[in-house]
């Protein structure tokens, strides 16, 4: 099989590695990819040498965590899915592979596109954003960060009873904003940026900011246009390959004096009422990757999400080293790309 392998900083290569597909163990999976999305931000980190994330593998390592494949073998025990099935997972970029049935996995439904599909879990984690933080329908949302992840959140928010403001720096992303469904749209830098928003909240203010970007300035917007005892929802890797702060990020100001929360998007949101297991001390996480994920398939089969219409870019595999440049450039013509393992 065919797998994409990151030795260095900016040291991609296409690898070929042995792949037993022929004596699948009773709970294995064998999956033959058909698309694998690029999650620009974080793998763009990775890719050109940045702060490394706790709990990454080091160099040389899989890069990406988006892909959509076809159930081609199961093992004797595996229930879950069957031959012929299609599966998106959070396996790196890779022609195909095998996993355990218990690993993190979802079913395309049948109407839904393969490039819809691919971001499920992309978008589940936009939703993460709104279930962390505890979100309320009614409230003001202020996403600030319009790549394919805030995209998600601006597209989501609508459907979840959130009345959106997307704001960003560059013109073409705002202008998708609005299509995604924004209720208004901002540029970060606009003087007015706050009369605007107070007309935008009717002088309630913003409620909940999702922070989908690294700089530090879009922090620094983030925690001046939150009101009061509102809340930030960070999922950004913040000051990643950014360039050392120029302010102190929990200055009176911006954190003591407004009483504001910080909310860190990783691990497990909370939720008050917690399923019914069957094993007596276990409680499953409701709002898991894969349940999320489940959901914004769901939203997808029923045309209300598709994240397609933000693909500007695909490529064959053979050609990714090209499309992780392109991101290292921070081309802002770049926003969802797709790989494609097949002529």
């Amino acid at each position: 099989m065919k797998i994409a392998i990151l030795h260095g900083p900016r040291d991609l290569r296409i690898e070929d590695q042995p792949l037993d597909t022929d004596h699948l163990r009773p709970n294995e999976i064998w999956v033959e990819t058909r698309i694998s999305a690029l999650k620009i931000g974080t793998d763009r980190g990775n890719y050109e040498g940045a702060e490394r994330v706790p709990g990454a593998p080091d160099y040389p390592r899989w890069v990406g965590d988006s892909n959509l494949g076809v159930v081609r073998g199961v093992g004797k025990a595996v229930t879950r899915v069957q031959v012929g099935d299609r599966v998106i997972t959070r396996c790196p970029h890779q022609s195909e592979y095998i996993l355990t049935e218990n690993a993190s996995m979802v079913k395309a439904p049948p109407n839904v596109t393969d490039e819809d599909a691919v971001y499920c879990h992309l978008y589940a984690l936009s939703a993460l954003c709104y279930h962390k933080a505890q979100f309320k329908p009614g409230e003001n949302v202020a996403v600030v960060g319009l790549g394919t992840l805030g995209l998600g959140a601006v597209a989501v928010g609508p459907l979840f009873g959130a009345r959106v403001a997307a704001i960003g720096n560059d013109a073409y992303r705002l202008d998708l904003a609005r299509r995604v469904g924004a209720h208004a749209a901002m540029r970060y830098d606009d003087p007015d940026l706050h009369s605007k928003l107070e007309a935008f909240t009717g002088g309630t203010g913003i409620d909940l900011v999702v922070l989908t970007a690294n700089p530090w300035p879009a922090y620094r917007t983030s925690v001046d246009i939150v009101r009061s005892n509102g809340r930030v929802s960070i999922v950004s890797l913040l000051g990643r390959g950014e360039a050392e702060l120029d302010f102190n990020p929990l200055s009176m100001q911006y954190f003591y004096l407004k009483g504001i929360s910080l909310v860190s998007v990783s691990g497990t949101a909370g939720y008050l009422y917690p399923n019914a297991c069957k094993e007596p001390r276990s409680i499953e996480d409701h709002y898991s990757m894969d349940r999320n994920a489940t959901h914004m398939l769901s939203l997808m089969a029923d045309g209300r999400l598709a994240p397609s219409q933000l693909i500007t870019h695909r490529f064959h595999y053979k050609d990714m080293a090209e499309a992780y440049e392109m991101a290292y450039r921070r081309e802002k013509s770049m926003l969802g790309v797709i790989f494609k393992w097949h002529a």
